[in-house]
């Protein structure tokens, strides 16, 4: 994987890192690929470019237009489209976004369905996985 797509856990104080660490340790014993998400020291942070946010979300516009997201600030900032992005990538377990939708503030249930197809449905290699 190129440097600047892996994914990487940046700690700020050593119970972060041995919290990181431990809970790698603990989701190791369940996969049979090595995690390789990299645990370091936090550092100075560059923001990606506005179409790297969010990047699996705004594939789905409906879903972005639902939150009410108008701006790449809004996009960035909003943990409801943190949460989705991931879920629509297959990321997450389909019971874990039915417990959370109410949370988002989207009142549309075809796009409820529409999510629950996509994490059920296997979009990307780790669906239904956590």
């Amino acid at each position: 994987m190129s440097r600047q797509y892996r994914s990487a856990i940046h700690y700020h104080n050593e119970e972060q890192q041995r919290l990181a660490l431990e809970t790698r340790d603990e989701h190791q014993k369940k996969e049979k690929k090595k995690i390789t998400t990299v645990i370091a020291p936090a550092m100075v942070f560059y923001e990606a470019e506005d179409y790297h946010q969010k990047y699996l979300l705004q594939k789905h516009h409906a879903l972005v237009s639902a939150l009410g997201i108008k701006t790449n600030v809004q996009l960035i900032a909003s943990k409801p489209a943190a949460r989705l992005n991931g879920y629509v990538g297959g990321y997450g377990l389909a019971e874990d976004m039915e417990r959370e939708w109410d949370e988002f503030g989207i009142k549309n249930d075809d796009l409820r369905h529409k999510v629950l197809r996509l994490c059920k449905t296997g979009t990307s290699a780790t669906c239904g996985r956590r």
